[in-house]
């Protein structure tokens, strides 16, 4: 049988996402109309090992699901990556009671909570990343205001790149993955879209591209290059060398994670955030909610982990006809 669960902490690790605020309110407030206290652990898996622990109420989330970043702050932990490390977080949520955890964050976030369920800490993860690259779900919390956040500032570089007749890179976040590049590229109209699952480093063909449409009167290029490529300054002087065309690097960074979360992001991690205080509460461990299908479902993180995630090759293959 499961054991009873009587006190959950809920922290935030890893790259802040939009949303975070929302789905730490949710699992705050289901778990304690499950009869379940609360304790907000601060700054991540450092903070546990700091023991860095709050006692939560429903009004400790009061008024926070429309602001970003986290209230519980976030950050990165080589320490809990070693055995020693992962010990002492078990043995501090063990001295404050703590049953279970809800983390919230990626893949490497997830790694830490395999780690304590295997240690007999209940754990439960959430997909908040603006990056969309769990495999496991359709959807991670955040995603959706950094494409927006992302997007808005593309038509504005887009708006200056016209008026001086300019080739435009514009770097999006993402790490490894194109999801964010993807998007933007279509959303924003971009002629040439680089993705890290599909770039073949040819610059030669860019080149061709900008100069073919300055040819037949484009005035402008916009070219989203994904930060798991990179490079843009460089890549910049290049292009400007071999086509004559005054080239501008923009690299977008940290503002993409910031800003107040759009309505599908809050809602997602509501859902998400009551789901995961729902399935902790009963003894559940070492599962990793998504959304699948249309569906909220929840994993074994060893599973989760071992799956793959690509660009949908029809998507890309639209991507490439509209960029035409």
């Amino acid at each position: 049988m499961s054991k009873e669960i009587k006190t959950i902490g809920v922290l935030t690790s890893g790259g802040d996402a939009p949303g975070m605020n929302a789905a730490i309110r949710a699992v705050v407030r289901k778990a304690i109309s499950n009869g379940v206290k609360v304790k907000g652990i601060k700054r991540g898996y450092q903070g546990l090992l700091n023991e860095e622990i709050v006692d939560m109420e429903k009004h400790s989330v009061s008024d926070i699901i429309q602001r970003g970043g986290t209230i519980l702050g976030t950050a990165r932990c080589a320490e809990f990556r070693t055995e020693e490390g992962q010990n002492e977080g078990v043995r501090v949520c063990r001295k404050h009671g703590i049953d279970g955890l809800v983390v919230i964050g990626g893949d490497g976030s997830y790694r830490g909570a395999q780690a304590l369920s295997r240690k007999g800490i209940n754990t439960v993860g959430i997909p908040g990343t603006i990056d969309l690259d769990i495999a496991c779900t359709d959807y991670t919390i955040g995603f959706d205001t950094a494409i927006n956040t992302a997007m808005e500032a593309i038509d504005k570089v887009r708006d200056t790149s016209s008026s001086h007749e300019r080739c435009s890179i514009i770097e999006v976040m993402g790490r490894n993955a194109g999801y964010i590049a993807l998007w933007c590229g279509v959303a924003n109209g971009a002629e040439d879209i680089l993705l890290p699952e599909k770039y073949d480093y040819d610059e030669q063909k860019i080149v061709n591209n900008i100069i073919n449409n300055r040819k037949r009167g484009k005035k402008h290029h916009i070219i989203i290059n994904a930060e798991g490529i990179g490079h843009s300054t460089s890549m910049a002087r290049r292009i400007e060398a071999a086509t004559g065309i005054e080239t501008r690097a923009t690299i977008l960074g940290y503002m993409q994670r910031g800003g107040n979360p759009t309505c599908k992001d809050r809602y997602y991690a509501s859902i998400m955030g009551a789901y995961a205080a729902d399935i902790l509460c009963e003894g559940k461990s070492n599962r990793v909610v998504g959304y699948k299908n249309g569906e909220f479902v929840d994993f074994d993180i060893e599973e989760a982990l071992a799956m793959e995630k690509d660009i949908p090759e029809y998507q890309y293959l639209v991507s490439r006809v509209l960029s035409m």
